[in-house]
């Protein structure tokens, strides 16, 4: 079901390095086109830019340390379950990863199924995981992009919510075709957890209905040109 919220979309982000998508959000929400509120940032790294920029923005920043987890069988499950008990402390309702390079496992995909997005650098299912820009680029595509999905236990597999395409250059290399592709990351990611707060997306098996979504079947995006 659609429609305005009373109260702001409690978010709760996960991030490893520089934090460009958690600024994305926080613009998008400051700017009033994302009805959230970042109620906390966590981060696996100390040093993580996205902590910084959460605090310059008043957003709670927590570092966990997942060294102290190391060594044991369930080392990864133990530290999602310290992730999950910030998670909760701070009510959080929607779970956004971003840049977090970590596998989550399913002590935090099943607290917050469906309610869990990541944003990979490729229009998937084409080339998940690591490098996904010069995966395109050694494939010889002419459209790139970026996906946000729902996270699921298959990485980058979780039902895709929104996509953009960028072209893919003969002069590329994957550092100018990664930013040309942030650029549209930086538009996606907010715009799909502002569906999410407006109770539009409804998943389908594999498949993420958008309630009210325009459409233009007579347009299409070809390159070359």
């Amino acid at each position: 079901m659609s429609g305005k919220r009373a109260t702001p979309l409690r978010l709760g982000v996960l991030a490893s390095g520089r934090g460009s998508n958690l600024q994305a959000i926080i613009d998008a929400i400051e700017a009033g086109s994302l009805a959230a509120q970042i109620v906390v940032v966590v981060s696996n790294k100390q040093n993580a830019q996205a902590l910084e920029r959460a605090r310059k923005h008043g957003v709670p920043a927590v570092f966990l340390d997942p060294k102290p987890c190391a060594g044991r069988p369930d080392s990864r499950e133990t530290y999602d379950r310290a992730i999950l008990e910030v998670l909760q402390k701070y009510d959080v309702e929607l779970v956004l990863l971003a840049g977090y390079m970590k596998i989550v496992t399913p002590v935090l995909i099943n607290a917050y199924q469906n309610r869990m997005m990541n944003i990979h650098p490729s229009l998937l299912p084409a080339f998940p995981g690591l490098d996904a820009q010069k995966q395109a680029l050694e494939w010889g595509v002419k459209l790139a992009g970026c996906t946000v999905h729902f996270v699921t236990e298959g990485v980058d597999e979780g039902p895709i919510i929104i996509q953009a395409a960028v072209p893919v250059l003969d002069e590329d290399t994957p550092e100018t075709l990664a930013l040309r592709i942030l650029e549209q990351e930086h538009r996606i990611y907010p715009r799909a957890v502002q569906l999410y707060a407006e109770g539009r997306l409804q998943v389908e098996g594999r498949c993420v209905r958008v309630a009210d979504a325009a459409s233009d079947a007579a347009r299409a995006i070809r390159n070359p040109a």
